[in-house]
């Protein structure tokens, strides 16, 4: 009887041990097994955030649907392309992603104003689900701030095919002191919804990874939009201290910003 008892208290601790565990991450640890297989309820969990990942990378930006009607009124945002003609080119020819077409060259320099302190774009990546669930959110906050410490704002505008290399065309074309990139980053079978948030300083044709900052896993069980707005503005404030960006500088979180700084727990990653 007394075994008994023991062994029921075993369980509800490793039951609850378990629970505790899980809530950490979103990694399916410990899901249990039948035979050399996965449970049922596990195989089809996981086949279905297979599914939400595909779809999030081969779905196409589609500004009304993903951001709705009141943000784009509300930006007056308008969206150009890079060189990839479409989806599967964007994929297998990563290069042409990091270069605008001569159309969307001249439309951004007719509709964007130059020389502005930050300018902040939207690409589409490897996530639409991300742009979607993250953005609407994650722009206005940086837009409050940007002009709370009194730095001059340039238009948003949207990118189709968009790899992270567009940033160096973006400095060109605008010269800017600051470009924020937010991208969807490639889909992990936890989340389809985790944004990036690459920056860099002063932005060049030479520039390389090196050059850039990035604040990663923006969604809700990584870093929140709060969070993630806090750091960008004041890795924004670094970058105009010290007139730097990349490798030259790292990040410093502001006080009493609780981050998470999971090492992307999510397996998620930025096209490059």
């Amino acid at each position: 009887m007394a075994r008994d008892r023991h062994d029921s208290l075993v369980a509800q601790d490793w039951s609850a041990l378990m629970e505790k565990i899980r809530a950490q991450t979103p990694a399916r640890l410990l899901s249990g097994r039948v035979g050399a297989a996965y449970r049922t309820a596990t195989q089809l969990e996981l086949r279905d955030a297979h599914a939400s990942a595909r779809d999030a990378v081969r779905c196409e930006l589609n500004l009304e649907r993903d951001l709705g009607t009141v943000f784009l009124e509300e930006w007056d945002l308008f969206e150009v392309s890079t060189q990839a003609a479409n989806k599967d080119e964007y994929l297998l020819r990563p290069d042409r992603g990091r270069h605008f077409t001569n159309e969307s060259r001249t439309t951004i320099r007719k509709r964007c104003p130059s020389g502005k302190d930050v300018q902040v774009v939207i690409g589409d990546g490897l996530s639409i689900a991300a742009i979607s669930a993250q953005v609407p959110g994650l722009v206005p906050l940086l837009c409050e701030g940007i002009k709370e410490r009194g730095w001059t704002f340039g238009q948003v505008f949207a990118i189709h095919y968009c790899r992270v290399g567009i940033l160096n065309e973006i400095g060109e074309l605008l010269q800017p002191k600051v470009v924020i990139l937010l991208i969807g980053e490639r889909p992990g079978l936890a989340t389809a919804e985790s944004l990036s948030a690459y920056l860099a300083y002063e932005p060049r044709e030479s520039h390389t990874d090196a050059n850039r900052n990035l604040i990663s896993n923006i969604h809700v069980r990584g870093v929140p939009v709060p969070q993630a707005s806090a750091r960008i503005l004041h890795l924004i404030e670094q970058m105009m201290n010290r007139q730097t960006s990349g490798y030259h500088l790292r990040e410093e979180l502001p006080s009493g910003t609780d981050a998470l700084l999971h090492d992307n727990p999510s397996g998620a990653g930025t096209p490059s």
